[in-house]
């Protein structure tokens, strides 16, 4: 992964040398400022930036997991998604179920490692997701039809429910299936990593 260095007067001319050498908006560039000196009497004031063109850091993750996945015995292929937002590398291996582990437990683990490693890298927080064979995907659906049956259960009992304990992306993912519902809201309780949501009648609907 490579990372330029650029100065200028000011953050904003280092940027536009950025820009122009690299020929890239700045939206395609991961900028960090790394110094700034003041001017004195006699000279002026310079800021020198760190660029990263995201095109390289999507490339570097992918790079980054095939090795972790082969230095641990896998053989794996990965197909990079939605390069433009969020970049989604979906894992095909040649054992899925134990990349995955149980209730996504080692996807998980992975995820971490990646993460700390990039953020590291870059010296900030890098949005992306790691998949294994659209496991996240149809995980989230799985999610998003059990929080409306249960929507709908408690609807009609006007009781509340409890659901089991999932991690802040899991919990997001049955509030916002619910966002919407006229007749149920949603709230997270307990404490990490127990925590869960509970599904509530609303009283207007009682």
């Amino acid at each position: 992964m490579e990372k330029h260095k650029f100065q200028g007067k000011t953050k904003e001319e280092a940027i536009s040398s950025a820009t122009i050498a690299l020929q890239e908006v700045e939206d395609n560039l991961i900028i960090k400022e790394l110094e700034t000196k003041k001017g004195g009497l006699f000279k002026s004031s310079k800021v020198e930036i760190e660029v990263i063109e995201k095109r390289e850091v999507v490339r570097y993750i992918k790079e980054y997991i095939i090795k972790i996945l082969k230095d641990l015995g896998f053989q794996a292929n990965v197909e990079v998604k939605n390069k433009e937002t969020v970049p989604t590398y979906v894992i095909y291996s040649d054992n899925d179920s134990l990349l995955i582990g149980k209730n996504g437990k080692n996807l998980k683990a992975l995820t971490i490692i990646v993460n700390q490693h990039i953020n590291k890298e870059l010296g900030k927080t890098y949005k992306f997701i790691i998949d294994v064979n659209a496991y996240k995907e149809k995980h989230e659906k799985q999610l998003e039809v059990l929080a409306r049956r249960t929507g709908r259960e408690v609807a009609h009992s006007k009781i509340a429910a409890k659901m089991d304990s999932m991690n802040s992306y899991e919990r997001r993912i049955v509030h916002n299936a619910l966002s919407h519902n006229k007749r149920v809201y949603t709230e997270s309780e307990g404490e990490e990593p127990n925590r869960y949501v509970v599904i509530k009648p609303k009283e207007d609907y009682v």
